[in-house]
This record gives C-alpha cells, sequence and structure tokens, in this order.
C-alpha cells in the first residue's frame, strides 16, 4: 500500500507540473493580442485600411489606419467570442467521451490556428480571424482539460485550479516573447510554426498523464491512469452517486432553498439534475459575476493598442514600451492566482461548525473570494478610465491581478456548487453565455472609434458602474449561507 501511494503521488505531482505549464505556454496566448498586433501592423496586415491626408503644415502627412484597429479589434473579439461560447459544446464532448476525446480534439484545432497563422501574410490578412479563433478554442480545450487535475489534491483543490487559471492568464506572455524574437529577426512564420510542432508535446501528455475518462473525486486509493491501462476504469459518476447521498441530501442540504431542493433520484441515490443546476439562483448570479468583469477586460484589452497610441501622441517607441509593460505582467498570473485559492481552501482541516456539511463550508469560504474579486474589477476598470499613461501601469498590475481571480473563481465557483459529474456541461454553459454578453464589445468599440472619436473617457466611467453589479453574487452567496446557519440553529435544541 505504502508503495502504491508513493508511485501514484509522483504521478500526480507530473500530471499537476506538466500541467501547469502546458497552461502556462499554449492555453491562453490569444490574451497577449496587443503584443501580436504590434508583429502584425510591422508587417502590413490589414495595411491596405490605412489612409493618408495632409496635416495642418503642408509638409506633414497624417497617417489614419482607425479603419486597420477596427479590423484588429473585430479578429480579437471573435476569437475571444468562441475561445468562451465553444466551450459549452466543449464540455458536452468532456464529460460524454472523456479527456483523451475532447483533448485529442483541442490539439487538432490548436495546430490549424498555429499552422495559418504560419502560411498568412499581408495579403493574406483574413486568415487572422479563423487562425485566432482556432488557437483560442483549442487553448480553452486544453485548459478545461486540465482543471479535473485539482481533484487529486482534494486539501488544495481550489488552489490548483486557480493556479492553472493564473498559468492561463500568463501564457498571454507568449506573444510578448513572439514579438521580442520578431525584433531580433526571427520571422512571425518560424515562431509559429515552432509552436505548430510543440503538439507533438500535448499528444505525449496525453498518451501518459492523463486518464482516459475522467478523474473522480474524491479519488479512490491508488487511483491511477496514462499507461496504467485497464486501471483507470473508474466510473465517475458511479462515485458521485455513492457520495453525494451520505455528504449532501442525508446531511441537510434537501431542506435548503430552492436553488438546492431539485435532485435526480438513481434507485436509492440521489444527484442533483443539470437542469436544477442550470435555472438555480447560484449559477445565475455566478453567470453575471462573470460576463460583466470578463466583458470589461475584452473591451480594455481590444481598445488598448489604439488607447495607447492616442496617450502616448503616435510615439511608436513609447507605446513599444507600455505594451512590453503590459504584457510581461501577465506573467505575474500564475503569481496571483493562487491566492486566490488560498482564500478557498483556508478552511480545509479546520473543524466545521455543527451539523454543517462541506459544501456549505466551501460556499462559505467563497464568499471573501467572490467579495475581493469584485473590488478588484471596479478599482481596475476606475484606473483604466483615467486618460494618463504613467497610471496605466496600476491599471496593468490590477487588470492582471483580477483576470487571474476571476476565471479561477468561476471555476472554483462551479466545482464547488454543484455535482462533479455536471461540471464540464455547465462550465461550457456559464463560458458560452458570457461570450454571447461579451459581443457587446464589438458595438462599444465601434462606438469609441466612431461618436467618441477615440476617447472613451465617458463609456469608461459608464463600464466601472457597470462593474458594481458584480457585487450581487457574494451578497447573494453570503445571504444564502446565513439561511442556511439559521435553518441549523433552529432545528438545534435550546440549551439551558
Amino acid at each position: 500500500m505504502e508503495r502504491c501511494k508513493r508511485s501514484t503521488k509522483v504521478l500526480y505531482v507530473m500530471t499537476l507540473l506538466s500541467g501547469l505549464l502546458e497552461c502556462m505556454f499554449f492555453a491562453g496566448i490569444v490574451f497577449g493580442f496587443a503584443s501580436l498586433v504590434f508583429v502584425l501592423k510591422e508587417e502590413g496586415y490589414f495595411s491596405q485600411l490605412c489612409s493618408s491626408s495632409p496635416g495642418t503644415n503642408w509638409t506633414d502627412i497624417v497617417q489614419d489606419c482607425s479603419g486597420q484597429d477596427e479590423k484588429f479589434a473585430l479578429v480579437f473579439t471573435i476569437a475571444s467570442f468562441l475561445n468562451n461560447f465553444m466551450v459549452l459544446f466543449s464540455g458536452i464532448v468532456f464529460d460524454r467521451f472523456g479527456t483523451l476525446v475532447t483533448r485529442l480534439l483541442a490539439i487538432n484545432i490548436y495546430c490549424i490556428g498555429t499552422v495559418l497563422v504560419a502560411v498568412s501574410n499581408a495579403k493574406l490578412s483574413v486568415l487572422l480571424f479563423p487562425a485566432l479563433s482556432c488557437i483560442a478554442v483549442g487553448g480553452m480545450l486544453l485548459m478545461m482539460t486540465n482543471l479535473q487535475v485539482g481533484n487529486l489534491f482534494a486539501a488544495h483543490r481550489s488552489t490548483i485550479i486557480t493556479l492553472y487559471s493564473g498559468a492561463f492568464d500568463s501564457s498571454a506572455a507568449v506573444f510578448l516573447i513572439i514579438k521580442v524574437l520578431h525584433q531580433h529577426g526571427i520571422t512571425l512564420r518560424r515562431s509559429f510554426v515552432f509552436l505548430s510542432f510543440c503538439s507533438i508535446i500535448h499528444i505525449v501528455r496525453t498518451a501518459l498523464l492523463l486518464p482516459h475518462t475522467r478523474i473522480p473525486y474524491p479519488v479512490p486509493p491508488c487511483y491511477t491512469y496514462g499507461l496504467s491501462l485497464g486501471k483507470n476504469k473508474y466510473n465517475v459518476e458511479q462515485r458521485m452517486r455513492d457520495v453525494l447521498p451520505m455528504s449532501n441530501v442525508s446531511s441537510g442540504r434537501s431542506n435548503a432553498p430552492e436553488d438546492e431542493t431539485e435532485v435526480k433520484e438513481s434507485g436509492k441515490d440521489l444527484v442533483k439534475s443539470f437542469q436544477s443546476c442550470v435555472l438555480s439562483w447560484f449559477f445565475v448570479w455566478n453567470l453575471l459575476w462573470l460576463s460583466i468583469m470578463q466583458l470589461r477586460h475584452f473591451i480594455f484589452i481590444g481598445t488598448l493598442n489604439p488607447k495607447l497610441v492616442r496617450l502616448a501622441n503616435n510615439d511608436n517607441h513609447l507605446v513599444s514600451h507600455y505594451t512590453n509593460v503590459f504584457s510581461i505582467t501577465q506573467l505575474c498570473a500564475v503569481l496571483c492566482a493562487p491566492w486566490n485559492g488560498l482564500l478557498l481552501d483556508r478552511h480545509k482541516g479546520k473543524p466545521r461548525a455543527p451539523g454543517a456539511t462541506e459544501q456549505e463550508a466551501d460556499l462559505r469560504s467563497s464568499i471573501l473570494s467572490l467579495f475581493l474579486t469584485s473590488l478588484q474589477c471596479l478599482l481596475f476598470s476606475v484606473c483604466a478610465s483615467v486618460p494618463s499613461l504613467p497610471v496605466q501601469f496600476l491599471t496593468f498590475a490590477l487588470e492582471v491581478i483580477n483576470r487571474s481571480f476571476i476565471y479561477g473563481g468561476n471555476a472554483a465557483f462551479i466545482n464547488i456548487a454543484f455535482p462533479i459529474c455536471h461540471f464540464g456541461k455547465l462550465y461550457g454553459l456559464t463560458m458560452s453565455l458570457s461570450a454571447v454578453i461579451s459581443l457587446l464589445q464589438y458595438p462599444c468599440l465601434a462606438l469609441f472609434k466612431g461618436a467618441l472619436d477615440g476617447d472613451n473617457i465617458y463609456a469608461d466611467m459608464t463600464l466601472s458602474l457597470v462593474t458594481m453589479l458584480g457585487f450581487i453574487h457574494p451578497l447573494y452567496v453570503f445571504v444564502h449561507c446565513w439561511k442556511l446557519a439559521q435553518a441549523r440553529k433552529n432545528r438545534q435544541p435550546v440549551a439551558l
């Protein structure tokens, strides 16, 4: 038994570290688009949309590239939309067919995207639309299959989920590396050909360090996978039916408010249905919380390059410097995200209140995380509204901290509030619906460049007010936990 535990521990650690590297260097690189835009402009992508006109002095020539900026914004809008929207279908695939099929699909989509960028050029600028979209979708698929690794480390599950989300955000710095390499003579084509060949690494990791189906929670003793074929045939749904009745239904969750009452009966076991999860207030407020903050970040990233150009008075060197600073700060996401996980896991190992379930303790612990994430987004939005270049250093810092908290907190909350057997579908549905809302960024970007002539301070202030709606989610969870505590207290006999 001891030998078995040692071998599985080594396997789990290798899975954790390899997944961390995969998320950090591949999964979310599309969000480093501001650095890639700088390279694409130098390569002449969509340059035909720029026009020249005489300035105030007849010797000056003013170049208007607003059409080019709008086209790049559209590329990012579509890519970021599909990055989230397609997670619904991939979540269904993941829950139905397991890790192996989902990852093979992800690797193929990702490789198609990198190859399309490699073969593109200024004359084939239109290839950026399918290319960036494929990279975004494939990267999110890889990310989703890695989130289950947290199940291997029960006491630190939320910490690992948020760590992976931070690594996903940090991968945005990959486009900064490509930008620096381009400035030193490495062509865009060579960089993306290299990313294409890295698909071999993903295939090897899929075969050796991940299960064919899914990682169950809780993990049974000596659970193994990878090359140990035949030993990883484990029915996750059956495990959920064995565990949930003891940990949730029999402990009083069936007497919870309306979003906790709908369950599906299978023999003597009770498992909450997917429909009841979707119709619960937990799902609705979490979706609103994610969508508002995500929209704010997407608008910021989509307008960053033209905003820096305007604030720097068209100083290309200064724009490059601030773009580099922004991309470097993305690397810090992997350092910021685990703090959110520690907030979520801070109650682990401590005695619970009499009669309290593990899920109730997890929900109570999530309140502070959700509140701090909403507060960070509000502060970030306010700083982004200030038309000053030096203030943008603070904006960059708040942006990377908040993004690392948002996605890790979203995945962790879904893991906490709903059955693990529905995680893929619920995570996918949440990301897909939030993607639909994120489409509002394109009319916002058009408004900034049109009616507001690039000066979006009033729009930024409006968005800052909208982000305050995010505080509804932690407030609802707090009220829910308070009601559970009151109900439990009323059922207890009064001490004389």
